[in-house]
C-alpha cells in the first residue's frame, strides 16, 4: 500500500508539473501504477536534440526500497556508450547507488543529464556480447563503472583476463 501511494504522489507530481522534456501519460497508466511509459526528448543542444525516447519504468512491490527497472523501449533507442541496442541502461542510480529518496522524475532527469553529456553516439564496447546473453530484467546485471566506460561484470573477466595474458585492452 505504501508502493502505491508513493507513485501515486509521484504521478500526481510528473502530470502537474514536469520538467522540460519529460512527460508521462497519466490515462495510460491507468489503475496499473506498477508500469510507465515516460516521453523524453532530447535535450536542446545535445547531439540529442528533437530526438524522442520513451522510458519503461517497472515497479516491484518494494518501492522505493528497491529501484525501479528502467529501460528504453519504443523504435528510438539512443545510441549512446551507457545505452545497450535492447534499451538496458548502464547508469549507477538504477543499481548501486539508489537510494529511496530518488524518484522517477530524479532517475529521468539523469537520465536526460547521461545523454546531454554525450559527445559521440555510439554503442558500449560489450554491446553485441551483453545483448546476446543478458537477462530481460537489468537490475539481474553487475554493472562495472570504469571511468566514462560501463560494462556487465562477465565482460569485465573477460577484459581483465586479456590483459592478465598482455593483451592491450
Amino acid at each position: 500500500m505504501a508502493m502505491e501511494k508513493r507513485l501515486q504522489k509521484e504521478l500526481q507530481a510528473l502530470v502537474n508539473d514536469p520538467p522540460v522534456g519529460i512527460k508521462v501519460d497519466a490515462d495510460q497508466i491507468g489503475q496499473n501504477l506498477s508500469e510507465w511509459l515516460v516521453n523524453v526528448d532530447g535535450a536542446p543542444g545535445s547531439i540529442y536534440n528533437g530526438e524522442k525516447f520513451q522510458l519503461q519504468f517497472k515497479f516491484g512491490s518494494r518501492y522505493p526500497f528497491e529501484s525501479p527497472q528502467v529501460v528504453f523501449v519504443g523504435p528510438n533507442i539512443p545510441v549512446h556508450p551507457h545505452v545497450y541496442s535492447n534499451g538496458h541502461i548502464c547508469l549507477s542510480i538504477l543499481t548501486d547507488d539508489w537510494s529511496p529518496a530518488l524518484s522517477v522524475q530524479s532517475v529521468c532527469l539523469s537520465v536526460v543529464s547521461m545523454l546531454s553529456s554525450c559527445k559521440e553516439k555510439k554503442r558500449p564496447p560489450d554491446n553485441a556480447i551483453y545483448v546476446k546473453t543478458c537477462s530481460k530484467n537489468p537490475k539481474k546485471t553487475r554493472w562495472w563503472y570504469h571511468g566514462k566506460q560501463c560494462y556487465h561484470s562477465e565482460y569485465k573477466t573477460s577484459l581483465l583476463g586479456m590483459s592478465s595474458m598482455g593483451i592491450n585492452t
